[in-house]
This record gives C-alpha cells, sequence and structure tokens, in this order.
C-alpha cells in the first residue's frame, strides 16, 4: 500500500473512531443509531465499560450477506503502529518486554497507539497532514521504546495494515518499515517502561526464534511476513 492509501485507511478509521479519545466521557449508557459502513447497519449499540483506551460493546448488526440480525460483543481500541526497525547490515531490532495479561516476557517489535488527529486536522480533513501525525508516532515509538531512529538518509516505508484479533476487537496496526536505523545518542530508557532488553537479530536468528516458539507476537510475526511478501526481508527468509 502506497502513503496516499494509508493515509486514506488511516484518516477513514480516526475519523470514525474520533469520539474515542473520551470512550468515558459520554454520560450515556445506551444509545441507538443506524449506522452503515459498506453494507453493514449497526441498529444499536450498548456500552457496558469505557477509559481512555478501549471501550467494550454490544452491538446489534445487520451484516450484508445476512437478514437477521448479529448480536455481537465488541472491544473497541485505537489504531496502533507497529515499527520494524532495520539496521543498515539487515539485522531486526527487538524489543523483550513485559506483558501483563500474559505473565510473559516476550521479544517483539516497538508499537503503540495512535492518537486521533487534532480537531484542527479533522476539519480540515488533510490527508498528507495525517500521514504526517501518523508517521511521527512510529518514529516517536521507535525512539521511546527501542532507543533507535532513523540514520542518514533513512527511510519510512508504510506497509499496510492488520487486524489482530478480529473476533473480538476492530483494533487495527500500521506497519512501517524504518530503515536504516541507528541507536539515538546518550538515550536513557523511561522506567515507566516494561521493556527489560533490545538487541539486533540478524535473519537467520529472527527465523530460528520462529521456528522455536521465541518470537509469539502476533505484530511481530505479521510485520515479518508482510515484509517477506514485499520481498523486503534480505537473506534467506526470502527463499
Amino acid at each position: 500500500m502506497g502513503s496516499a492509501g494509508l493515509a486514506r485507511l488511516v484518516k477513514r478509521h480516526v475519523a470514525h473512531r474520533a469520539t474515542a479519545t473520551g470512550f468515558a466521557a459520554g454520560d450515556s449508557d445506551r444509545y441507538s443509531a443506524r449506522v452503515k459502513q459498506q453494507g453493514w447497519e449497526t441498529i444499536s449499540s450498548e456500552r457496558h465499560f469505557a477509559n481512555a483506551h478501549l471501550e467494550v460493546v454490544t452491538d446489534h448488526v445487520q451484516a450484508p450477506t445476512r437478514g437477521q440480525l448479529r448480536t455481537w460483543t465488541i472491544v473497541h481500541r485505537k489504531a496502533a503502529v507497529v515499527i520494524v526497525p532495520m539496521t543498515r547490515d539487515g539485522k531486526i531490532v527487538l524489543i523483550r518486554q513485559e506483558r501483563i495479561p500474559i505473565h510473559e516476557v516476550i521479544w517483539e517489535m516497538p508499537s503503540g497507539q495512535i492518537d486521533p488527529p487534532s480537531p484542527r486536522l479533522r476539519r480540515t480533513g488533510n490527508r498528507g497532514a495525517v500521514r504526517t501525525e501518523i508517521e511521527q508516532v512510529a518514529l516517536r515509538e521507535l525512539r521511546e521504546e527501542a532507543g533507535y531512529e532513523l540514520g542518514k538518509e533513512g527511510e519510512l516505508i508504510a506497509l499496510g495494515y492488520y487486524f489482530s484479533s478480529p473476533g473480538f476487537t476492530d483494533e487495527r496496526a500500521y506497519f512501517f518499515l524504518a530503515r536504516p536505523v541507528v541507536a539515538c545518542r546518550n538515550y536513557v530508557r523511561d522506567e515507566s517502561e516494561a521493556i527489560l532488553d533490545c538487541r539486533a537479530f540478524s535473519i537467520s536468528q529472527i527465523r530460528r526464534m520462529i521456528a522455536e516458539n521465541d518470537i509469539r507476537d502476533a505484530n511481530t510475526l505479521s510485520g515479518l511476513t508482510r515484509l517477506w511478501a514485499r520481498g523486503l526481508l534480505p537473506g534467506e527468509l526470502r527463499q
């Protein structure tokens, strides 16, 4: 997907979820609205829980392929960025992070949630500015989580998006390849981050880690698959 396509998709998603920045702001726990999207119609939606990061609702939806209503409990989450940091010699930088929901420490790519665009950008509908905001989020997460930044003549390549777990959430993650990356000077990781380690791995090491289940994060596995499909991985994983 090109930059224009990414901007269009991101803008459409964050505009749809613009009110999600204040999930808990509304006083009404139940509302009814007829929302249509590509043949899908949401007849009503009941909110169960909301905070700054997610919203849990039960929607009553009519799908374009069925006549009867379907009832589904859904977790709405803000969109995210996933960054694939690649060094000049073709290594992939991963972070080792504590993940409380699974009670494990796992290797993964840097990532972070995207805040919806500012009211000014929503009013103007400036797609280029929205794309720039998303790219800045990706570069910020790269610096904050991994301690890396784009090197001289580096590039940030948009690689489309994927749905993290479409059986219960509408969360989507946008992939970016950052290459080449270099370590930030005088980098000090924020103590609030649950990141224990950060290393650059060769493609052969990455392949072995996947085979031995040392890499089991969906963002990372999907990002590597996207790189492979686009012919952007060096070495043996391209074969």
